[in-house]
């Protein structure tokens, strides 16, 4: 019998993305965007706007992506492993995400249910006030892209929060286009109709972002792999008879793990070298294999039945 365990050349060593100056970076974006988000909430409260909470709500987005950038970041520089916790923090990220998917629906669905009580009888809207916090929170997002730009090349932690930003930018300046509508026509539920829009461009990413949160935790196959082809590569290698105890599942994102059985009747070392070829060229670095003859194959069938 034997036993097999590749890794990523690479592995063990800090990637470049995790250069410290990166995460002061992302630190002081995140201070930026989470005084203004208080700022944005406050202000949408006293006037009554409901597209500034939801513009606020959007910009949670941005900070949560920047958290959870922060903690893959910290994670990448520095994993701390130990006998309770033998694959470290990696699975925070993915329950961090899991947290704000559902904080974020909630979010979306305040929003739209506080607009259908408002039809037919939405309040005056201050325009200017809509259209001066709006445009100071586009400035903290513009501020936030120009410190995230230069990285977000470097590493998809950061480019995810720098597309976050840029998204929320966007948010940004259709409020202020209802602010100006508000502020020209008299229009009330120009408010309105932004706030909806806005929840209803967060929800369907908020549930994306828990389903793949999900997939994680109950440890499915990643979407990316396709399972049964996977087990018929190794089926199809020299000397192999069998493939059996074929796991495959995420750590977290971009760490994927496999573990897998495979039965030969041939050479042991050189099964276990082509199956780990095979895995590394389909992104599997992280692979554990084990190599059974017919017998142990047998045995170990009898023995583990789940």
């Amino acid at each position: 019998m034997g036993l097999g365990h590749s890794h990523s050349p690479a592995e063990g060593a800090a990637p470049a993305h995790t250069d410290p100056r990166i995460i002061r970076r992302m630190f002081f974006g995140l201070a930026i965007l989470s005084v203004f988000l208080v700022i944005e909430v406050t202000v949408g409260v006293l006037i009554h706007s409901l597209s500034l909470l939801a513009d606020a709500g959007h910009m949670l987005t941005d900070i949560l992506a920047l958290c959870m950038g922060i903690i893959a970041l910290a994670l990448a520089r520095r994993s701390a492993v130990s006998p309770a916790r033998t694959f470290g923090w990696h699975r925070a990220e993915v329950l961090t995400a899991m947290v704000n998917a559902v904080l974020l629906v909630g979010v979306a669905a305040y929003i739209v249910i506080e607009a259908l009580h408002r039809l037919g009888d939405a309040p005056a809207v201050s325009g200017w006030g809509l259209i001066a916090t709006a445009a100071a929170g586009l400035a903290s997002n513009v501020a936030v892209a120009l410190l995230l730009r230069s990285s977000s090349t470097e590493s998809l932690a950061v480019r995810g929060a720098y597309m976050e930003v840029l998204a929320d930018a966007a948010s940004s300046v259709g409020v202020i286009v209802a602010g100006v509508i508000t502020v020209t026509t008299g229009w009330r539920y120009a408010d309105i109709v932004l706030a909806v829009a806005i929840s209803l461009y967060i929800a369907p990413r908020a549930i994306m972002l828990g389903a793949s949160a999900l997939r994680i935790l109950i440890q499915q196959s990643p979407s990316s792999v396709d399972i049964d082809k996977v087990a018929a590569s190794l089926a199809a290698i020299d000397g192999v008879t069998g493939v059996h105890d074929l796991h495959i599942w995420s750590l977290t994102v971009g760490m994927d793990v496999v573990t897998v059985h495979l039965t030969t009747s041939g050479d042991p070392n050189l099964a276990l070298r082509t199956a780990r070829e095979l895995l590394a060229e389909r992104g599997l670095e992280h692979a554990t294999i084990q190599v059974e003859t017919p017998s142990d194959a047998k045995r170990c069938s009898a023995e583990v039945t789940w």
